[in-house]
């Protein structure tokens, strides 16, 4: 592969990263409010851009809108304007934050191993995915509201069924829309 092919496919996986994250953003952004994390369509794009993209470039877009909101910037649901860095990450949604590096990964590595090829695989993979989230979230709400309290209750139980109907909208949606972009190149 030549150096300006190189440089170019770094081009082209710069600007997946960064479109990825800014979807995860715009996601953040169509919020109900909930008790003690809000509800978000974040879900949907974090396992709709592992199975689009891969776990690698998915992960790496993922970790990049954790970073933006990391350094302050406002792209976490309900940041105000001018953004609430890592204090908002060590709040009750830090673990599900993290765990949507899971679920893109999950959801990535899954697709590569062929489960985004049909719509029933990659709806499987897109369940498989979206319970990767919980793990992380659930013991970081423990860690900040008390493990006393009721954690299935508070953030768990709510959020399954619309997790799953996320999960299978984004198995259906996201590897067409990267079939067709792929199309389009030919």
């Amino acid at each position: 592969m030549s150096n300006r092919s190189q440089k170019s496919n770094l081009a082209v996986d710069l600007l997946v990263v960064l479109a990825g994250s800014l979807l995860m953003t715009v996601a953040a952004k169509i919020t109900i409010p909930f008790y003690p994390v809000p509800l978000t369509v974040q879900t949907l794009v974090a396992i709709g851009l592992g199975l689009a993209l891969g776990p690698a470039r998915a992960a790496a877009a993922v970790l990049a809108y954790l970073a933006q909101g990391a350094a302050g910037l406002p792209v976490f649901a309900g940041a105000p304007a001018t953004g609430l860095g890592l204090a908002y990450m060590a709040g009750p949604t830090g673990g599900y934050l993290m765990g949507f590096v899971l679920q893109a990964l999950v959801a990535g590595g899954l697709a590569r191993r062929g489960w985004g090829r049909s719509p029933v695989s990659a709806i499987g993979a897109g369940l498989i995915a979206a319970a990767a989230i919980y793990p992380t979230g659930l013991l970081w709400l423990g860690v900040v509201i008390g493990f006393d309290k009721p954690l299935f209750a508070l953030g768990l139980y709510p959020f399954v069924l619309g997790d799953l109907a996320k999960a299978c909208l984004a198995a259906l949606i996201f590897p067409a829309a990267w079939s067709l972009l792929a199309r389009g190149k030919e």
